[in-house]
């Protein structure tokens, strides 16, 4: 099953959303992204494990079915020493990094998005190029999306931690 989410991979996404592993300044980039985007009506889930074995630090979900990958970045030398961020184009209609306020923007190469944020809210700079994901590749993380949305409400109901063996 294609969209079938191992156990290891729930057991690392589960503690995200209530326990991220983001943190300090990262962590309120990714508080300030999420209330943007709410605002526009997507859903966002923090660290989105994909099928690469990457994670996305923030993917968003739009009323049209868009996708968006955020990658956040603390500081230049987070940015400097991320070799990883082409990966995500694979997963997403829209990729974006997001940058607090006293980042050298000009580090952020032209052909992605860039959003500014903080703690509060977030403002898109620039769009990205256009890239549009394939039908197939859409329903794949629509519906892992989803799936993972579901179990980590799930785990808040009936925290794996207080469950009986």
């Amino acid at each position: 099953m294609e969209n079938r989410l191992s156990l290891d991979e729930l057991t690392d996404a589960v503690p995200a959303e209530r326990g991220s592993s983001l943190s300090g300044v990262a962590a309120g980039l990714a508080r300030g992204v999420c209330r943007y985007f709410a605002a526009a009506d997507y859903s966002c889930l923090l660290e989105f494990p994909l099928k690469s074995g990457r994670r996305a630090d923030v993917m968003a979900l739009g009323p049209s079915g868009e996708i968006a990958v955020v990658e956040i970045k603390s500081g230049p030398q987070d940015f400097r020493t991320d070799r990883k961020w082409r990966d995500y184009r694979d997963f997403c209609d829209d990729f974006f990094f997001c940058v607090g306020g006293d980042f050298p923007q000009t580090l952020i190469p032209a052909e992605v998005g860039l959003i500014v944020a903080d703690r509060y809210g977030a403002a898109v700079i620039r769009q990205g190029e256009p890239h549009r994901l394939a039908g197939a590749r859409r329903k794949a993380v629509s519906l892992r999306f989803a799936r993972l949305a579901a179990r980590r409400l799930q785990a808040t109901l009936d925290p794996p931690e207080l469950r009986l063996a």
